[in-house]
C-alpha cells in the first residue's frame, strides 16, 4: 500500500467540493436554459447521433437517512403508475423534437428505486422506449436495484427486457450501521438477489458500497468489502457518505456524533481500496473498482474512460437525454434539467411542453475546463498542452489554476511539470481537490457540496 497522507493532511483538505459528474456542476444551472432552448438543441442534433438515455424513478417505500437523491416516499402503487404514464408521454415529446429516429447505445434507470415498478409496467416502459428509439443490439441496459424490494419475478422481467447490467445498493452489511441509516438489509437478502440475476444470465453486476457512515469503523469497512467480493461483482463503487442535512432534512435523523472524522474517513477509504486491490480489482478514478477484464478497466487502459451523471462509464456518446422529474441531460451545447416538483413536471408534460426547469449553455472556456477536469477525474492526470491545442487555446490561460495547486504539490498529492499534471497514488483520494483548481465557478467549502474525502 502506498504511504498514506498523515492526519494533518487529511484535516487540512477536509473541504467541500463537487463530485464533478459534470462541469459546470448543477448548482450553477439557471433558468436561462428553458424549454425553447432545449427544443432547439434537440432539433439541431445530427440524424446519425448515438444517444445515452437516463430515466429517473423518484419513488421509494421508505427513506434511507443517508440518501441525497431526489425521491418521494409512497405506500401505494397508484402514484408510481400515474408517473409512468407521464414518463411515456415525455418520451414521445422528446422523440418528436428530434430530427430523426435516433439510436440509443446506453440506457440507465435510476432513482429513487426503479425496483418498485411492477414487471408489467417495466416491460411496458421499455416497450414504449423501443417504439420511439432504435436500441442498439449491443446496448448497455442498466438499472439500479434495491434488493429489499426485488423479487424473482422482477428479475425475470428485467432479463426479458434485455437488461444486462445491474447496480445493487448495499452501503454496508453491518446491522448496527444499517440501523443508524435506516436501511436494514441482511447479507442474505443481497446474496439471494445475486443468485436470481445469475440464474437469468445477468452477470454484469455492480455493488454500491459506502464509507464514512455513522457507527462505521475501518473493521466494518473491511468486512463489508470481503462480503461484497464474495458475491463476485464485476465492479464495485466505494462512495463517501455526503452529510448535507441543510439540503436533505431527513439526514438530521443521523447522529453527527456517530460520524467518523476526516482522518477516520480517509483511513476507511484507503483500507478498503487496498483490500479491493488485494482481491484483484483495479482502482478506477476516485471511487470505482473493476475486474481486470471488465469494460471499465479496459477503457482506463486505452484512455477511453469517461464520467457523467451516473459516474464512471465507457459511454462515449456526446448526448445524454434525461427523462423524469429532476433528470439532467447533456448535449453538445450544454446541460438541461427537468423540473423536480412532481406536480410541475406532470403539468408541463400533460400540456405538451418539455418539462425543463433550468440548465447551462457551455462557453468555449467551459468545454476546455470540462475536458481537463474529466481527464483528471478519470486518468489522474492530463497533458494541458494537448487539451489546449484541441481548443486552440494556450496553457498560459490556465496559469492561475496551475498556481492554485501549489499546496497540493507541496504535500505530494500532485506533480506539475511543463503542463503535465499527474496525481500520485497517495493523492488519489484528493483528486476532486485537484479538479477544483480548474473550476472557475467554485467557492471551495460551500455547504452545497460534500466533503472532499
Amino acid at each position: 500500500m502506498t504511504s498514506a497522507p498523515g492526519n494533518a493532511v487529511a484535516e487540512r483538505y477536509d473541504l467541500r467540493v463537487p463530485r464533478y459528474t459534470s462541469y459546470p456542476t448543477a448548482p450553477h444551472f439557471s433558468d436561462a436554459v428553458d424549454e425553447a432552448t432545449y427544443r432547439d438543441w434537440l432539433g439541431s442534433l445530427d440524424a446519425g447521433q448515438e444517444l445515452s438515455l437516463y430515466f429517473h424513478i423518484p419513488f421509494c417505500d421508505s427513506m434511507c437517512w443517508f440518501c441525497a437523491c431526489y425521491t418521494k416516499i409512497v405506500q401505494r402503487y397508484e402514484p408510481i403508475h400515474d408517473y409512468l404514464g407521464v414518463l411515456h408521454r415525455e418520451i414521445d415529446l422528446v422523440a418528436d423534437a428530434l430530427p430523426a429516429r435516433l439510436c440509443a447505445r446506453h440506457l440507465h434507470w435510476g432513482g429513487g428505486s426503479p425496483t418498485l415498478l411492477t414487471p408489467e409496467d417495466w416491460l411496458s416502459l421499455i416497450g414504449a422506449l423501443r417504439r420511439r428509439f432504435d436500441v442498439a443490439d449491443d446496448a448497455e441496459i442498466a438499472i439500479e436495484l434495491d434488493p429489499r424490494d426485488t423479487t424473482a419475478e422482477y428479475v425475470a422481467a428485467l432479463a426479458t427486457a434485455g437488461v444486462n447490467r445491474v447496480s445493487i445498493g448495499v452501503q454496508d452489511f453491518d446491522s448496527d450501521v444499517q440501523a443508524a441509516i435506516n436501511r436494514i438489509q441482511p447479507f442474505e437478502v443481497v446474496e439471494r438477489v445475486r443468485s436470481w440475476l445469475r440464474r437469468h444470465g445477468i452477470d454484469r453486476v455492480n455493488l454500491d458500497l459506502m464509507y464514512g457512515l455513522p457507527r462505521q469503523t475501518t473493521a466494518h469497512v473491511l468486512d463489508m468489502v470481503d462480503k461484497a467480493v464474495s458475491l463476485d461483482p464485476a465492479r464495485l463503487a466505494l462512495f463517501g457518505y455526503a452529510h448535507v442535512p441543510w439540503m436533505k432534512s431527513h439526514q438530521r435523523m443521523i447522529d453527527e456524533a456517530e460520524l467518523p472524522d476526516a482522518s477516520a474517513r480517509l483511513e476507511q477509504l484507503l483500507a478498503a481500496s487496498e483490500r479491493l486491490q488485494q482481491h484483484g480489482y483495479h482502482a478506477i478514478g476516485l471511487d470505482h473498482f473493476a475486474r481486470p477484464d471488465d469494460e471499465l478497466s479496459l477503457a482506463l487502459e486505452q484512455g477511453r474512460l469517461h464520467r457523467n451523471f451516473q459516474g464512471y462509464t465507457t459511454d462515449e456518446a456526446r448526448v445524454l437525454l434525461g427523462f423524469g422529474a429532476s433528470a439532467i441531460g447533456q448535449l453538445p451545447q450544454g446541460y438541461a434539467q427537468n423540473l423536480s416538483p412532481l406536480r410541475d413536471y406532470r403539468r408541463h408534460v400533460e400540456e405538451g411542453r418539455l418539462p425543463i426547469a433550468r440548465g447551462f449553455r457551455l462557453s468555449p472556456d467551459d468545454r476546455l475546463r470540462a475536458e481537463v477536469i474529466e481527464r483528471l477525474m478519470c486518468d489522474l492526470g492530463v497533458d494541458l498542452k494537448v487539451v489546449c491545442d484541441r481548443y486552440d487555446r494556450s496553457v498560459a490561460e490556465l496559469t492561475s489554476s496551475i498556481d492554485a495547486l501549489a499546496s497540493l504539490v507541496d504535500d505530494g498529492v500532485v506533480h506539475v511539470d511543463d503542463g503535465h499534471i499527474s496525481i500520485s497514488e497517495r493523492g488519489r483520494p484528493f483528486v476532486r481537490l485537484v479538479a477544483a483548481a480548474f473550476d472557475t465557478y467554485l467557492a471551495t467549502g460551500q455547504k452545497r457540496h460534500s466533503r472532499a474525502v
